[in-house]
């Protein structure tokens, strides 16, 4: 379905009324300096972090850049991969640990790859099921104990082996002494359907990215233990993902890509009525194909844990930030390979500085918020503390992916 006959039928056609007249009147360039590839395919996964990707399309963010984004929804994080891979998908919203798993081989194809941006801070959780709840467990040492006390097998889901959701779950769990691979059984299942596996019984917990997460809550099957940003505040989450050849092939494409997807970033934070509009937009059967009010609540930092507690969360999901969302920074790329190292992903230590340098691709990053006219920090790492207490601020990879006491040996 083209854009404009989706904004008809999806009832949004009065957002067009607020996309900018420098957006629908113009592209950025021509002649040499204009786009190689004209139409680009962006995969998604049906989650509301796909957001930026989605209103660069259908709010013609994209058309001030002389592209067309085409999204594309795809049924796994596997699949994405492997259509970046091939050239099947052009980029794609992607997580993190995917793009540096290819990248080193890790149990899949090898490829270089690239981040051109990072998409979104926070936003994702730990859903726990009512059973456990019923048992008594309301958080993660309550959680732990129980796994100690009482025997048995115990599976919780995360949504790809070298993946965000994996990495935030093995960390939570092993904050409070629970072993990922030695207490308790994990799982791999895609995002759209971790509720229906919970509903029938094939896992304990899970973490996964909005709206999923509320979608168990609504559906009363689940609570929120923790929310991701609990672990590690403004945390790294989806990037915009391509392969290296791809960006030697269509650099100036690549950029205008960049440019139109921060843009629309930007435009989502700009205000509450615009995210709810974006909700009204990602929550079509197109798209992540959930009720309005399932994405909502959460887009605008309303949060219920399903169990009696209820508040604001000013450190929900993030898609610009002053320009601190959408830089890809080295530092964040660097810790998910100390997480893979961590976990026996990685057999030795990479030299981790280097990897993030090549697959962060700063340059094309730069050139696209000027084009944007958005801030770009000034440094490439940054500093965080996550639930631990544990300080990651990139400067020794090696000595803090060997420091954790939970770990594989």
């Amino acid at each position: 379905m083209k854009k404009r006959e989706f904004l008809k039928a999806a009832g949004a056609t009065s957002l067009m009324s607020m996309v900018p007249d420098a957006v629908r009147s113009g592209a950025w360039a021509q002649g040499s300096d204009a786009p190689e590839k004209k139409e680009v395919r962006i995969g998604f996964i049906p989650l509301t972090d796909c957001s930026s990707v989605v209103m660069a399309s259908v709010m013609e963010f994209d058309k001030k850049y002389g592209i067309k984004i085409v999204p594309s929804k795809e049924a796994s994080w596997a699949a994405v991969r492997d259509k970046l891979v091939n050239g099947e998908l052009d980029a794609a919203h992607v997580l993190w640990g995917l793009i540096y798993g290819v990248q080193m081989g890790l149990g899949g194809p090898k490829k270089d790859m690239a981040i051109l941006m990072n998409l979104n801070h926070n936003g994702q959780a730990f859903t726990l099921s009512r059973k456990l709840y019923d048992k008594g467990i309301k958080d993660a040492s309550s959680l732990a104990k129980l796994i100690a006390t009482q025997k048995g097998e115990y599976t919780f889901a995360q949504t790809f082996p070298t993946g965000t959701h994996a990495m935030w779950l093995y960390y939570w769990l092993a904050t409070y002494g629970v072993h990922p691979f030695q207490d308790v059984k994990t799982i791999t299942v895609p995002p759209p359907q971790m509720v229906a596996n919970m509903r029938v019984g094939n896992m304990d917990g899970y973490c996964v990215g909005e709206p999923w997460p509320y979608r168990a809550i609504v559906d009363k099957i689940g609570f929120t233990a923790e929310t991701t940003q609990g672990l590690w505040k403004d945390h790294p989450e989806k990037a915009l993902g391509t392969s290296a050849e791809w960006v030697a092939k269509y650099p100036r494409t690549a950029r205008a890509m960049t440019a139109a997807i921060i843009d629309a970033g930007r435009w989502i934070d700009a205000s509450l009525s615009n995210r709810q509009k974006t909700a009204e937009v990602v929550s079509d059967k197109s798209y992540v194909n959930t009720d309005k009010e399932v994405i909502v609540a959460r887009m605008l930092g309303r949060y219920d844990n399903g169990i009696g507690k209820v508040w604001d969360d000013k450190d929900h999901m993030k898609f610009y930030n002053d320009g601190h969302v959408p830089f890809p920074y080295l530092s964040d790329g660097m810790w998910f390979m100390t997480q893979h190292r961590r976990w026996g992903l990685l057999k030795e230590d990479p030299d981790y500085f280097a990897v993030a340098k090549k697959v962060n691709r700063l340059d094309v990053y730069r050139d696209a918020a000027a084009m944007a006219k958005v801030p770009v920090p000034k440094n490439e790492l940054r500093t965080s503390k996550l639930i631990d207490g544990v300080v990651w601020d990139g400067r020794d990879p090696k000595k803090y992916a060997s420091a954790f006491k939970v770990k594989v040996a």
